[in-house]
């Protein structure tokens, strides 16, 4: 009996050093997260991204209307937020050329810092020896660069980090502590592990130089209209871009006050965006007959509602206050 006692022992303790040994080779992986918010993908059995999934896929609980779901408060879970708030780099994959989404989602990213929508982020903290200290309303656009094809028209997501981490480490996008670095692709590109299938976007983040970095994919929603667009005719005239825009503003929203997986999510797994994801609230019609929701800049925009962090279970708003 004792041997068969100690035999237990011993393989808890082994089990033990398994776990210790796979978390210090997977920085990224968040054990508090629920299962349910990781996403399995093409390359990984267990990925750590956080996705905004596709119109009307009910497998994930960040567009169901389950009012359980809308009433489960967000919570703190320790980590790190972006209190200074974020600037953006940009990088074009794929072909953009003659394409209006780049000056319109320029455009997006130079105006919606000081928004009134962008202020709900300011209703998120983090904690420091008993001090609460809010994002702050503040995003800037510091550059953009293109990249033509570097890892072909078929991407994987471990592809999407090293188009980032080669951007960095070739000098061609800083090393920015504040940084939050988006991927776009043109609508000739697919990612295999679940673009338009799955979800329109997502981000996680990675270690670039001992550094963490929040980074983001962004598909073109070109590519799949009926998965990834909530109209077809849009507000600047390229339903794609238009609706990358609110993809945009939904993972720019959940990289701020979750950039490291471990800070701002409901007992779903919800971040702040997903809660509230598809639903935009009041919506006004536009001169080409599609419909809009927020003028920034001198643009309108349908992009989705973000969830105000306010007692006692928080809402879905287009503006805070």
């Amino acid at each position: 009996m004792k041997t068969v006692i100690a035999s237990i022992f011993s393989l808890v303790a082994m089990l033990a050093v398994d776990v210790s040994v796979f978390a210090a080779d997977n920085p990224s992986q968040d054990f508090r997260m629920p299962p349910s918010k990781r996403f399995p993908s093409a390359t990984q059995p267990q990925s750590n991204k956080r996705i905004m999934p596709i119109i009307g896929n009910s497998e994930h609980s960040g567009i169901t209307k389950d009012a359980a779901l809308a009433q489960s408060p967000i919570a703190y879970h320790g980590g790190s937020v972006m209190t200074q708030g974020a600037n953006v780099y940009y990088i074009w994959y794929g072909n953009w050329s003659s394409n209006s989404a780049v000056g319109i989602l320029t455009d997006f990213m130079n105006s919606v810092g000081g928004s009134s929508w962008l202020n709900i982020e300011t209703t998120y903290y983090q904690t420091s020896s008993g001090v609460k200290t809010p994002i702050k309303n503040l995003v800037t656009l510091k550059k953009s660069i293109f990249d033509n094809y570097s890892k072909g028209k078929v991407l994987t997501d471990s592809a999407v980090s090293a188009i980032v981490k080669n951007a960095i480490t070739s000098g061609k996008l800083p090393l920015d502590p504040n940084g939050v670095y988006f991927v776009l692709t043109s609508s000739d590109v697919s990612e295999s592990s679940g673009f338009c299938t799955q979800y329109c976007g997502w981000h996680d983040y990675m270690f670039v130089n001992a550094k963490k970095i929040p980074y983001s994919f962004i598909g073109n929603a070109a590519r799949c209209l009926n998965a990834c667009a909530p109209q077809t005719t849009s507000p600047n005239g390229n339903a794609g871009a238009d609706a990358m825009a609110s993809v945009i503003a939904h993972e720019l929203a959940e990289i701020m006050s979750d950039p490291y997986l471990n800070a701002w999510y409901d007992a779903y797994g919800d971040e702040n965006a997903d809660k509230c994801a598809w639903t935009f609230g009041s919506t006004y019609g536009t001169q080409n007959g599609s419909q809009a929701n927020v003028k920034l800049g001198s643009r309108n925009y349908l992009i989705q509602q973000n969830w105000v962090n306010s007692s006692p279970s928080g809402k879905c708003s287009m503006h805070y206050p």
